[in-house]
């Protein structure tokens, strides 16, 4: 899974970044550039798998993180050509709802309703650019030789200007375009087509009572619309917490009445957004979780570990986690009857703990 960052300068963007993936801070004085990082995905069953069977390694799910500069109104067509953005999964919105005396926000005030609008009409705008200009060339297309294909593909990119002229996102529009109109849009990278996450940036005081915050401020009406998620961080205290001890940051979100790291609300959000799974494999060589989308049945699921094993797939040996933390083996799930058999048309399930029988 690859996400993109977005924001305006000064709303934490690049420090929830660096928070993410333990990447270092630019060199100041840099031109501004896109950055390339991986967060790990924090998921206490592969750590649990980890102490019943001793591994060599421990492998868990990461997800791609793109940093890209600061936007600034009027300038969003230039994310179209940013390569760093091409193929994102999803995008994080961090908007600033912060106060600060030392750090301005570009606009002079602080209200994170109006960034989140503006961007998202900076996204609508860039993708009005890039439909007008496949509609100049399919009209160019058709004067000259009137395919039917060309036809039926200027329909649909008719259709999606009318809705970006009328500011509707694109996730909005595509889950209701046929499986035929969609298959026209494959090649296409549309900004406002990404789900996108809405991270507010908050202050310690807002963030002890972020839900009356939300919804003060407007975004909890705003992130209700299809497409998005709202995640309320504090990129200051993430900050401060990550240099404390495990039990001195659990007490310090204690504190705070947060049950979880921010951060690790931001993956989640990002899982459940993109509606992506994990499932996991062990043994003495490794623990692993495998990134999968919901739905997926166990054959193209053996593809996530390597191609070979979906080729040659014959069986997979299927136990729920909770159950083999309850029998304490497979051994035993066996004698419990909860380790099964499953074919290839079994659908897996967040947290099935699988070993592929396959023969290539």
């Amino acid at each position: 899974m690859k996400v993109g960052i977005i924001g305006v300068a000064s709303s934490g963007k690049s420090t929830l970044f660096q928070l993410l993936t333990g990447a270092s801070a630019p060199a100041p004085g840099g031109r501004p550039e896109a950055r390339l990082g991986v967060a790990r995905v924090p998921d206490p069953r592969v750590d649990a798998l980890a102490v019943m069977y001793q591994p060599k390694k421990t492998t868990p799910a990461t997800v791609e993180y793109v940093d890209v500069p600061g936007v600034v109104k009027g300038e969003g067509s230039a994310l179209v050509d940013l390569p760093a953005l091409r193929g994102v999964d999803a995008l994080v919105h961090v908007v600033r709802a912060f106060e600060s005396d030392s750090v301005a926000h570009p606009d002079g005030s602080v209200d994170p309703v109006r960034d989140a609008k503006m961007l998202e009409l900076e996204l609508i705008l860039a993708d009005l650019g890039t439909a007008e200009r496949r509609l100049e060339r399919l009209e160019g297309n058709i004067k000259k030789a009137n395919r039917a294909d060309d036809v039926a593909e200027r329909a649909v990119f008719l259709k999606l200007k009318a809705a970006l002229e009328a500011e509707r996102p694109l996730r909005e529009v595509v889950p209701g375009l046929s499986d035929e109109e969609r298959k026209r849009l494959r090649s296409y990278s549309f900004l406002s087509e990404k789900p996108l996450i809405l991270v507010v940036n908050m202050g310690e005081d807002e963030v002890r009572d972020a839900a009356g915050v939300l919804e003060r401020r407007g975004l909890a009406s705003f992130a209700a619309a299809p497409g998005r998620a709202l995640v309320p961080v504090s990129a200051p205290i993430e900050a401060e917490m990550a240099q404390l001890s495990s039990d001195d940051a659990r007490a310090f979100r204690e504190d705070l009445h947060l049950e979880e790291p921010g951060l690790d609300r931001v993956i989640r959000a990002s899982y459940a957004l993109l509606g992506l799974i994990s499932f996991l494999t062990a043994g003495e060589d490794e623990c692993r979780a495998w990134t999968i989308r919901k739905g997926t049945k166990a054959q193209p699921a053996a593809g996530a570990i390597h191609s070979d094993i979906e080729r040659g797939f014959i069986r997979a040996e299927v136990v729920a986690f909770d159950d083999l933390m309850a029998a304490g083996s497979l051994a035993a799930c066996r004698e419990r009857g909860t380790l099964r058999l499953e074919g290839k048309e079994y659908v897996v399930r967040d947290g099935d703990v699988i070993n592929f029988r396959f023969n290539v």
